[in-house]
């Protein structure tokens, strides 16, 4: 059975940045999935974990979005960090470029959330 974690805030430091979870993982063999996809109905990214029992989710809300603008600057995917672990999101900045270019004027995804990506990712969008 899929679990979803959720991510309310992060840190940046330098061109490191961290993505807090306030819950470990249940298995501590879990790796990063390197897919996005979306939940519009949250408004929020879904970053894709897996395990040996499939995949579960970690949910990226509006409230850390601007960090997911600062994420697509920088160079290097960020880390989720989780008590005294962490793990590097692979492909983390690719999957969410691709996706918001996607969303972007895109009804498909219902009209408040494209309208919350083409507002909150514009700096990104008109690069």
């Amino acid at each position: 059975m899929p679990i979803t974690y959720n991510v309310h805030s992060g840190v940046q430091l330098e061109n490191d940045i961290r993505f807090i979870l306030d819950d470990n993982p249940i298995n501590p063999q879990i790796k990063a999935g390197g897919q996005m996809i979306t939940d519009s109905d949250s408004l929020a990214f879904v970053y894709l974990l897996e395990d040996e029992t499939g995949y579960h989710y970690v949910k990226f809300g509006q409230d850390v979005w601007p960090l997911l603008v600062t994420t697509l600057k920088a160079t290097k995917d960020p880390t989720l960090q989780y008590g005294e672990d962490e793990l590097v999101l692979d492909m983390f900045r690719e999957e969410l470029e691709m996706l918001i270019f996607n969303i972007e004027g895109n009804e498909n995804y219902g009209v408040e959330f494209s309208s919350a990506v083409e507002e909150a990712f514009n700096e990104i969008l008109k690069a």
